[in-house]
């Protein structure tokens, strides 16, 4: 193992200080971002902390640098750039719709939520009727993108990309990689959609070979077989660092449910593959396992949710105390 990782499963440098984006690798900007939760507040971190003026808007007022839409976009100079971190659907839907009527030409929005691609393009022909650009940014990195930034895969026309090119900068991971421009609008999101996909069936591997190591009583530290496997074999991940991380915290996962919810992208994935005519057997199987486990207390599901956790600070379904319902910790 590598000495600069070992103490800390969740794959970090420790004797090391993370590197953060320099504020003039692009020069700096001015950007409005609307949501500030677990992901947009460490967002408009890490931006700042690249010598960007972000100004943030959020409903709660706490967090928030300004009380309205209407003070945000007044705030930004022109050609104003506001980027939308809020739940896919109706809630950025309406936050589109409404930065449509607070918008000029040659302002852009970027939305970099989970919305569906199908979603992006109808956006971008709203705003295109009032010469607003519009860029679909799926991002990656969960509650560790502050740190160690974030996977941006983002589409959208070239001019209008090229005036969000300094926070993409800012907020990739530092090095060659972590960020493209996949396309027309909608190609970011389709792709970071099939990525999720994808990342359901990694960690459906990696909880059922841990269900099978701990129900077949042969091997008797589960735990450090997996901790071994991050280093120098096929199946290495960062996921698989993070399932180490949660083992340590809770060996056994005898605290959580085997409970796993599923964001929606798993599922269009499915639906796009019926849509090609490709199919996704180990996508769908993984899809398919996460509906199970709202019937039976898995101890796969226990492990999924447990990585879920860990990258994404998603909520893990706790067991009922006497009387009482089961919270989400």
């Amino acid at each position: 193992m590598d000495p600069d990782r070992r103490g800390d499963p969740r794959g970090h440098r420790t004797g090391h200080r993370p590197r953060h984006p320099r504020a003039t690798r692009r020069g700096s900007m001015d950007i409005g971002l609307i949501g500030l939760g677990k992901m947009g507040g460490n967002m408009r971190e890490r931006l700042r902390r690249a010598g960007h003026t972000v100004v943030g808007f959020d409903r709660n007022p706490d967090v928030s640098d300004v009380a309205s839409l209407e003070e945000l976009v007044e705030k930004l100079p022109s050609p104003k750039v506001v980027w939308v971190m809020v739940p896919a659907g109706d809630p950025t839907r309406q936050t589109v719709s409404a930065l449509g009527d607070l918008l000029g030409e040659g302002d852009v929005v970027v939305d970099g939520g989970n919305s569906r691609w199908t979603d992006d393009q109808r956006h971008a022909g709203m705003l295109k009727e009032k010469s607003v650009g519009f860029v679909d940014c799926g991002v990656s990195g969960g509650v560790w993108g502050l740190e160690n930034g974030y996977a941006l895969m983002y589409g959208g026309d070239a001019d209008d990309v090229a005036k969000v090119q300094p926070a993409f900068d800012a907020l990739k991971p530092e090095g060659e990689f972590g960020a493209v421009h996949a396309g027309a609008v909608g190609s970011g999101h389709f792709s970071k959609m099939v990525h999720n996909g994808i990342e359901y069936a990694i960690m459906q591997a990696y909880a059922e070979g841990w269900e099978l190591l701990e129900k077949a009583d042969l091997v008797e530290n589960v735990t450090e077989v997996f901790r071994s496997w991050r280093e120098g074999t096929v199946i290495r991940s960062w996921l698989l660092d993070l399932l180490v991380a949660a083992l340590d915290e809770d060996p056994g996962l005898s605290a959580i449910r085997g409970y796993a919810d599923d964001s929606g992208e798993g599922r269009w994935t499915v639906e796009a593959g019926i849509e090609h005519a490709v199919p996704t057997p180990a996508i769908t199987a993984a899809l398919y396992a996460r509906f199970v486990s709202r019937q039976d207390d898995s101890p796969a599901m226990k492990a999924i949710a447990a990585m879920r956790n860990q990258f994404g600070g998603h909520a893990v379904h706790t067991s009922a105390p006497p009387g009482g319902d089961a919270p989400s910790a």
